[in-house]
């Protein structure tokens, strides 16, 4: 019997809780928080652009281990851990979405991040449903 829910993980890029990094639910991908950890390493760096760059990586590898692309999701929400880092996100998300008419819905919010983290992101996805594909 197969599951509805499956959960999604990350090679280099874990919670210390027991928790995973997103879940698939039916055609849904919701996530966990993305950090900015480096996807090769699982370090988190100090610097604010790479932790920009490396938690915009890992969404897009946590929405495609789900299944879908960076065109399926539908919302996401930014937290920081102070307003400089607006410019960093800003970077990032020209990049992964430069389509002004084609981009998720976004909310930031200002939070005292733990453990040296600057930035993550949480996603909402609406994926084609693989039981309507066959």
């Amino acid at each position: 019997m197969t599951k509805r829910r499956q959960s999604l993980e990350l090679p280099n890029a874990k919670h210390s809780a027991p928790i995973p990094m997103g879940a698939r639910v039916g055609n849904m991908i919701f996530s966990s928080g993305i950090m900015g950890q480096n996807p090769t390493n699982g370090d988190l760096p100090d610097d604010p652009a790479l932790q920009a760059r490396y938690a915009f990586q890992n969404m897009k590898a946590l929405v495609e281990a789900g299944g879908g692309t960076l065109d399926d999701i539908g919302r996401i929400t930014v937290f920081i851990k102070d307003n400089s880092m607006r410019a960093h996100v800003n970077t990032q998300w020209a990049e992964y979405f430069p389509d002004e008419h084609s981009r998720p819905a976004r909310h930031a919010i200002v939070l005292d991040l733990p453990g040296g983290m600057l930035v993550q992101l949480e996603i909402v996805a609406v994926v084609p449903d693989a039981r309507q594909e066959t």
